[in-house]
């Protein structure tokens, strides 16, 4: 199992500012600048291995992203001073993290949704056994996967997929059901940069596992 030490080095050996965000969007797709936005991606060690912890939002009316498979976060707010900012203040809303429990070890690249914004994730260790408040008009549900599963690329495909605002159809990371949840979608690229990021999986193979 690789120390906090370890990916903290790993996160940071990565990561450039010169770097643009990761979309599999055509480059014309965006016609404005993208919101800002932030999601905290939190590792757990349950039974000597780590874990993610994602949860499934509250499926609402009006919402296209209820019901779907998540790491905690949200938009940014004028009184946030930078990207840690926001996902700990999310996810303190949204689970009920207390942000003294939150120990931050780095970033991922940005990624740009289909939605128009360009998220930071904000990447974390948290204490486990943890006793989580789930907002519940915004979590239905809180769980993890293991990490290793999840850098098995048997347990993912690529689907390409039509939009209501694309001509052309984008290619999707799907992962495999686990616990009942499927991880898909923004979430899945945000796994995913996470997994090259660590060296578990290749960046020139993203979408190339067409299933």
């Amino acid at each position: 199992m690789l120390s906090t030490a370890e990916i903290k080095k790993r996160l940071a050996s990565t990561l450039t500012i010169t770097q643009p965000p990761e979309s599999p969007y055509p480059i014309d797709f965006f016609v404005s600048a993208p919101n800002p936005a932030a999601v905290l991606v939190p590792f757990i060690e349950k039974e000597n291995s780590w874990h993610l912890l994602y949860i499934r939002r509250t499926v609402v009316s009006h919402d296209r992203h209820s019901g779907q498979v998540a790491f905690p976060g949200g938009r940014a707010e004028i009184s946030d001073r930078n990207a840690e900012d926001t996902a700990i203040r999310e996810a303190n809303e949204e689970i009920g993290i207390d942000p003294a429990n939150i120990q931050i070890l780095g970033r991922l690249r940005d990624m740009l949704t289909i939605t128009n914004y360009r998220v930071t994730p904000v990447v974390c260790v948290l204490p486990w056994p943890f006793e989580f408040c789930p907002q519940e008009n915004e979590v239905a549900r809180i769980f993890s996967i293991p990490l290793m599963w999840l850098a098995d690329s048997t347990n993912r495909s690529v689907k390409m997929r039509g939009t209501q605002v694309l001509d052309e159809p984008v290619p999707v990371i799907y992962f495999h059901k686990f616990d009942g949840e499927v991880l898909w979608g923004a979430s899945a690229r945000i796994t995913l940069l996470l997994l090259e990021a660590l060296g578990f999986s290749v960046p020139g193979n993203r979408y190339n596992q067409q299933g």
